[in-house]
């Protein structure tokens, strides 16, 4: 015997589906961004500086570790734009399918600093290696690209055997700053977009790492749903204005 399905219901039923369809589409005239924590001070601005330029498109952004974005972009997390810390994760996307290859690009070249507060009497220069220090805030290497090239440094360095026990974790390179300005560490390998962000800067001093300690940090974008303020934000992004920001910020360009 066959069971109706009364009108109300499937009416119900069938908005449901059409309401579900309609989430997974980008809203015109809004953009949403997942982006490392790194950016979180020089994306603050390019928002800024790109709605008024764009005053029609509001941009939301959300902050976290790259690893992480990836794994909630791959569950269905409704974001249009990611901005990772490593272009790795965006490509891995495209290749499984949650993106478009032809939509990934390289926006920068992060860089990793040696950070220690401004009451610490720490030389940030020689702090990695102290005898003194109880505690070296990283960040979490298992999904943050900072966290794996903290490692790295510390290893060509040869200091990672005797700092391994003293190691504090962020989840995200942020929250590995805000470990060592709250004092739960002594020092940090943070992002150097951080440690030069205006609202940081007084707070601290900071060491740059040199750049053949740790492996090129290619940062990389991807457009996860299309629509004309993700394609926009991109073309801003990778135009004059948008470089000169990120350059500002303690990131090196592509090609430098």
């Amino acid at each position: 015997m066959l069971t109706r399905t009364p009108f109300p219901t499937a009416l119900v039923a069938l908005a449901a589906l059409f309401g579900a369809a309609c989430a997974r589409r980008a809203e015109p005239g809004k953009l949403s961004i997942a982006a490392a924590s790194d950016l979180q001070f020089a994306l603050a601005e390019a928002a800024r500086q790109f709605h008024q330029a764009h005053p029609q498109t509001e941009v939301q952004i959300a902050y976290g570790s790259s690893g992480n974005f990836a794994t909630q972009i791959r569950n269905g997390a409704p974001f249009d734009l990611f901005l990772s810390a490593d272009v790795q994760y965006p490509r891995a996307l495209a290749a499984d399918g949650f993106a478009r290859a032809d939509s990934i690009f390289v926006y920068a070249v992060g860089r990793l600093a040696v950070w220690v507060p401004a009451s610490s009497p720490l030389d940030p220069a020689t702090a990695l290696g102290n005898p003194s220090v109880g505690h070296l805030a990283i960040a979490n290497p298992a999904h943050a690209p900072y966290g794996r090239a903290a490692e790295a440094a510390l290893r060509h360095l040869g200091l990672y055997d005797s700092v391994a026990g003293k190691l504090v974790l962020g989840e995200n390179i942020s929250q590995t700053l805000q470990f060592v300005q709250s004092g739960a560490a002594d020092v940090g390998l943070v992002a150097l977009s951080l440690a030069i962000a205006p609202t940081v800067r007084g707070q601290g001093r900071y060491w740059e790492v040199p750049l053949d300690a740790y492996p090129k940090m290619e940062q990389g974008g991807v457009i996860l749903r299309d629509s004309a303020p993700a394609r926009d934000f991109r073309a801003w992004l990778l135009a004059p204005a948008g470089r000169r920001l990120l350059k500002q910020y303690g990131f090196y360009l592509p090609g430098e």
